[in-house]
C-alpha cells in the first residue's frame, strides 16, 4: 500500500481514516471516564478530590501530556510508523486494568496508561496525515481526525445511556468497546508506509543527533516560539474549557438543574452530532477554499455565545438546546480543528511532532490543573462565579486566532517551511528539495 503526496486516491483516505481513529480512542477513553466517574465514586468511597485525580491523571489530562512529550521526539526521531506499533499496545493494557478494576489503586494505573498511550498517538496523527495529504486537501484530511474526535462523545454517550441499567458493570463494557477497537485499529496500522516527508527528512539528517535535539531548536528559534505562542493562545486556553465540558460536562448540567443523567447524555449526543456534522461540512469542506480567519471567528465567537447562555441565561430547555447545538456548531469549525492544522504547517518537518508534543502537554497540563478542583469549585460556588473564568479563557483563544491566523492555504508543507524558515534545511543544514503543490520537487 504507498500514499502519495498530491495522491487523492481511496488508498489515502484509507490510510488517513485508520490514522485519525486516535483520536476516537482518546476521545472515547475520556467520555468512558466521564459517564463512570460517579459509578466508580460510589463503588470505591472516594470523594471530589479524588475523582478530579482520575480525571486529570488520564487521557483528559496530565496523562495525556505525558505522552505527549514522550511520543513527540519518539515520533520525530524513529518515525511517525513507530509510535503506532507501540502505543495502541499500552493503550489496550490500560484499557484492560480499568475493566477489571476492583480497587481504585488498579483503576487510576489503568487511567494513566491510556492517557499516555493516546498522548503519544494524538500528535502522531496530526503530523501524519498532514504530511501525507494533497497541498490542497490538507483541511479535508486533518479535518478527519477532528470528525473522529467527534464521533467518540456521540457514540459514548449513547452507549452510556444504552448500558446505564448495568450500573458499573456498563461501564466496564463501554471501555471493553474501546479495547476491540484499539485491536482493530493497530492491527490494521501495521501496513501503513512511513511518512514521505520524514524519509526524505530523515535521509539527510546526523543518525548521532542527540534525542531531543529538535526541543533545541524549537525554543531557539524565534519563529517557532512565535508559533508556539500562537497556537497554545488558539489552543491550551480554549481546550482549558473544553477539557472540562468533556469529562464534567453532566456535572455542569446538574448545576443548570438537568439532574436526569439520560437527559444530560442526550444532551451531549446533541452536541457532538452537531459537531460531527458541521466539522464534515464546514471546515472538511471549506477550510481549504475560503478564508480560515473568518471560518475560525464563526467558530470561537459562537463558542463564547454558547457559554454566555448556558452560564448567564435563564436555565431552561430552550437555553440548554441553544447550548448544545451552538457549541456543538463551535467545535466544528473550532480551535481543536484548526490547532490540528496549523501545528502542523507552522513547524519544519524535523520536529513538527516535537513541537506538536510540547503544546498537547501545554494544553493538557491545563486541562488538568483546572480538572483537580473543577468538581470542587462547581459544587462550592457554582457555575455563575465560575463563568467569568471560562468566558475569559474563550475570548483570548478567539482573539489570538482571529488577528493572527496564518496564510496556509493551498500551499505544501514545504512552501511553508521555505517561506518561514529561508529553506527547508535538515539539522546539519542540508538544503532540502522543496516539494511544490504538484507533489514534484524543484
Amino acid at each position: 500500500m504507498t500514499v502519495r503526496i498530491g495522491s487523492t486516491s481511496t488508498t489515502g483516505w484509507k490510510a488517513t481514516v485508520s490514522v485519525a481513529m486516535s483520536n476516537y480512542i482518546e476521545s472515547g477513553s475520556i467520555i468512558a471516564i466521564a459517564t463512570s466517574l460517579a459509578l466508580w465514586q460510589a463503588q470505591f468511597h472516594i470523594g471530589d478530590l479524588a475523582v478530579g485525580l482520575l480525571a486529570s491523571l488520564s487521557a483528559n489530562a496530565f496523562g495525556a501530556a505525558a505522552g505527549a512529550i514522550i511520543g513527540g521526539p519518539l515520533c520525530d526521531r524513529y518515525g511517525r510508523k513507530f509510535i503506532y506499533t507501540y502505543d495502541l499496545l499500552l493503550y489496550m493494557l490500560g484499557i484492560v486494568l480499568a475493566v477489571f478494576a476492583g480497587s481504585y489503586a488498579m483503576l487510576l494505573i489503568g487511567f494513566i496508561l491510556t492517557g499516555i498511550a493516546v498522548g503519544a498517538g494524538v500528535p502522531a496523527s496530526w503530523t501524519y496525515i498532514a504530511e501525507q495529504a494533497p497541498p490542497g486537501k490538507r483541511a479535508a484530511h486533518v479535518g478527519t481526525a477532528q470528525l473522529a474526535w467527534s464521533v467518540g462523545p456521540m457514540v459514548g454517550f449513547a452507549l452510556a445511556i444504552a448500558a446505564a441499567p448495568l450500573g458499573l458493570l456498563g461501564s466496564r463494557l463501554i471501555f471493553a468497546h474501546l479495547f476491540v477497537v484499539a485491536a482493530v485499529v493497530w492491527w490494521l496500522r501495521r501496513g501503513l508506509p512511513e511518512s514521505t516527508l520524514w524519509k526524505e527528512e530523515r535521509a539527510k539528517t546526523t543518525a548521532t543527533a542527540p534525542f531531543f535535539s529538535g526541543f533545541k531548536l524549537l525554543f531557539t528559534n524565534r519563529k517557532n516560539l512565535t508559533a508556539l505562542l500562537f497556537l497554545f493562545g488558539v489552543y491550551a486556553l480554549w481546550n482549558t474549557v473544553a477539557g472540562q465540558a468533556g469529562i464534567f460536562q453532566p456535572r455542569v448540567y446538574s448545576a443548570t438543574g438537568v439532574t436526569s443523567v439520560t437527559e444530560q447524555y442526550l444532551l451531549q449526543i446533541l452536541v457532538w452530532a452537531c459537531t460531527v456534522a458541521v466539522t464534515y461540512f464546514g471546515f472538511m469542506r471549506f477550510a481549504d477554499r475560503m478564508s480560515r480567519r473568518v471560518l475560525f471567528a464563526i467558530g470561537a465567537a459562537l463558542a463564547i455565545i454558547a457559554w454566555a447562555a448556558l452560564i448567564y441565561a435563564p436555565a431552561n430547555l430552550g437555553t440548554l438546546l441553544f447550548f448544545a447545538i451552538a457549541w456543538g456548531i463551535s467545535s466544528g469549525i473550532g480551535a481543536q480543528a484548526f490547532y490540528g492544522l496549523w501545528t502542523s504547517e507552522l513547524f519544519a518537518t524535523r520536529y513538527r511532532a516535537s513541537a506538536q508534543g510540547v503544546l498537547f502537554l501545554a494544553a493538557r497540563v491545563a486541562v488538568g490543573l483546572l480538572s483537580i478542583w473543577f468538581p470542587l469549585l462547581l459544587a462550592d460556588i457554582g457555575l455563575q462565579a465560575l463563568g467569568g473564568l471560562i468566558i475569559g479563557l474563550l475570548a483570548v483563544s478567539f482573539l489570538v486566532g482571529t488577528i493572527w491566523a496564518p496564510d496556509t492555504r493551498g500551499k505544501t508543507l514545504d512552501e511553508i517551511e521555505a517561506e518561514r524558515y529561508g529553506t527547508a534545511t535538515t539539522e546539519t543544514g542540508t538544503v532540502r528539495p522543496i516539494r511544490d503543490r504538484a507533489g514534484s520537487r524543484r
